[in-house]
């Protein structure tokens, strides 16, 4: 098994879930974070001050998937939340080494 954190823009959330539905794939979690890498944030102007916001935005989403089906939903999400200009976002995968549902014990892939 394996675990998919993608860092997008808010506003392709709906995208990239619907993207990740289309794989048959069927929990997702969904938090709001804030960040920046490479752009690191922009200045803007209120009242007259100008102020630097280096923390922007983001919507971090996590999958965990059996194996097989890694590089169809990294090529979904990509696809999906892809806008070609800076801050896109970055996806990490990383291995799970078990997965317990916790009303039936169930474990591994038929926890996730």
């Amino acid at each position: 098994m394996k675990k998919i954190e993608a860092i997008i823009k808010p506003f392709k959330l709906d995208e990239v879930k619907d993207a990740l539905h289309e794989l048959g794939l069927q929990g997702i979690t969904v938090t709001e974070a804030k960040g920046f890498g490479r752009q690191k944030g922009h200045t803007e102007l209120y009242k007259g001050a100008e102020y630097v916001v280096d923390f922007l935005p983001k919507v971090k989403v996590e999958i965990v998937i059996d194996d097989n089906l890694v590089e169809q939903a990294v090529k979904a999400i990509q696809l999906a939340a892809r806008t070609d200009r800076i801050g896109d976002g970055k996806i990490f995968i990383s291995s799970i080494e078990d997965a317990i549902r916790i009303r039936t014990g169930e474990r591994g892939k038929e926890a996730i």
